[in-house]
């Protein structure tokens, strides 16, 4: 059985940090490319963050660039997203997602909310 399953969120003040995780079971994680993608409401889902399957190759949308590290352990069957310097508008639902040749997997998504 697949699980995507994301943890770490939560509520945190303005210039504060935030490790999320993705934990991924029921596929051969090391296949997969990984991403991390974020919803605000009234938003589309956005993409945020990429990671190749080996983990050698990183890539941000501009706006989290410098503030967001993507990683992934393939021994722990999953992947990581290092937030600092939260900003207001990096509040929303972020979700992880599994590709491999178009065929995903989502996870349920984590509350992020950076508010004073």
């Amino acid at each position: 059985q697949v699980q995507v399953v994301e943890s770490g969120g939560g509520l945190v003040q303005p210039g504060g940090s935030l490790r999320l995780s993705c934990a991924a079971s029921g596929f051969i994680f090391s296949n997969y490319v990984m991403r991390w993608y974020r919803q605000a409401p009234g938003k589309e889902r956005d993409l945020v963050a990429f990671i190749g399957s080996t983990g050698a190759t990183t890539a941000y949308v501009h706006s989290v660039k410098g503030r967001f590290t993507i990683s992934r352990d393939n021994a722990k069957n999953t992947v990581y997203l290092q937030m600092n310097s939260l900003k207001p508008e990096d509040t929303a639902v972020y979700y992880c997602n599994a590709d491999r040749n178009g065929l995903g997997y989502w996870g349920q998504g984590t509350q992020v909310t950076v508010s004073s």
